[in-house]
């Protein structure tokens, strides 16, 4: 087009703003027009007093303006009285590959009491509150009829409570400190103790693994001397496992049964926390690490190699905590910093996030025992409050 000296500058002040190069604002070059002057009057006897101007034609500037950048989307407009309302669709739950490192190879499962039998889709779970009210919860079992928590008040030694399918409340076990994992073990309740972030930091070893006859007597001191015990798990051959998340040496120690002296076995498992076993398979997970991984050992060899999975998102800001196993060996682990429970197919790295708006999840289990669902899972959170997650139907 054609601009004016005072259009040019405008041109040179928007190349500018849309972050173009001030050359590109420069004017093109022009071959100027040949000046025609006017034919010279003839002489005359009379000169006249005025001369004649040559008429001159200036030359036309063409200038290319830089592209502007295109214009952002307005926001949409509140909708107005009357009008018909918009329909929105939801998306569908989206299904992450998690990658997989080294493999063991690959034990058979047993049949856990627990879940789905088919592989169900990535469809959100519906999420019931079952009771609130408690101190913070740690984790959870099933007695049969029961369901067994570890607490621990704000002010005061914890203890291990319980809850039936109506909702009454009750103490199997009071001044418990700090206590953690939980796994009902025939007539008794093998729990732990000490599981709390100072004595982590601090190495404190103040903490011990405890039973409980199921009626509450016959407390007894299984081991002792251990930093942050927090996972628990029972092998088939009696031993004890239990992790530790902080202080010296991190990861996975074992307990020989009848023996009160813990070796550790494992320290390449991370911020070793939630445990448990499904068959000849040890399942770990982690906590304050980068990445949240669940890695499975086998039972009898636990020294050997792992097969690790990594799940979806930071690991700080997903704290992951407890986990447990189905029937088919999909695992199932507490997202305490998303609020979230995710389930993991180990067959194909699939996972899937069942349920959200969980604050501070720290246990889950599926129902066991007469007026629980077997085919729901029911979580803890340190908020005190005890959920059930049902699977669509």
């Amino acid at each position: 087009m054609t601009l004016s000296r005072v259009a040019m500058v405008g041109a040179v002040v928007a190349g500018v703003v849309a972050g173009a190069p001030l050359a590109a604002a420069q004017p093109a070059p022009v071959t100027p027009t040949p000046v025609t002057p006017s034919p010279t009057p003839t002489p005359s006897s009379a000169p006249t007093s005025t001369l004649p101007i040559p008429q001159v034609q200036l030359p036309e500037l063409e200038v290319e303006l830089p592209a502007l950048p295109p214009l952002p989307s307005l926001p949409a407009l509140p909708q107005l009285p009357g009008a018909p309302a918009a329909t929105t669709t939801a998306a569908a739950p989206t299904t992450t590959t998690a990658p997989q490192s080294t493999a063991v190879p690959a034990p058979a499962v047993a049949s856990t009491p627990a879940a789905p039998a088919a592989a169900p889709a990535c469809t959100p779970w519906t999420v019931d509150t079952v009771a609130s009210g408690f101190g913070v919860l740690e984790n959870l079992a099933f007695d049969g009829g029961r369901m067994l928590l570890s607490e621990s008040p704000a002010l005061g030694e914890g203890a291990i409570r319980t809850l039936t399918p109506k909702g009454d409340k009750g103490t199997l076990v009071s001044g418990v400190a700090s206590p953690g994992g939980l796994v009902v073990d025939g007539d008794r309740v093998v729990f732990t103790t000490g599981n709390n972030v100072m004595a982590g930091l601090y190495n404190g070893t103040n903490g011990t693994v405890e039973s409980v006859s199921l009626d509450g007597a016959d407390r007894t001191t299984l081991a002792e001397g251990l930093t942050m015990p927090n996972g628990l798990a029972i092998l088939a051959d009696g031993d004890l496992l239990v992790t530790q998340a902080l202080g010296n040496d991190p990861g996975l120690i074992r307990i020989p049964e009848g023996e009160t002296d813990a070796e550790r076995v494992r320290t390449d498992v991370g911020s070793a926390n939630g445990l448990v076993t499904a068959g000849s398979r040890v399942y770990v997970g982690n906590t304050f690490d980068k990445r949240t991984e669940i890695h499975v050992l086998d039972a009898a060899d636990l020294t050997g190699d792992a097969t690790t999975f990594t799940l979806p998102g930071n690991g700080h800001t997903n704290a992951g905590d407890d986990l447990t196993v189905d029937s088919d060996g999909r695992i199932y682990m507490a997202l305490g910093g998303a609020g979230t429970v995710v389930r993991l197919d180990p067959a194909t790295g699939d996972t899937c996030e069942l349920a959200s708006g969980l604050p501070l999840t720290s246990s889950v289990r599926f129902g066991e025992g007469e007026g629980w669902d077997a085919t729901s899972l029911y979580t803890t959170g340190f908020d005190g409050t005890v959920h059930r997650l049902t699977p669509a139907p």
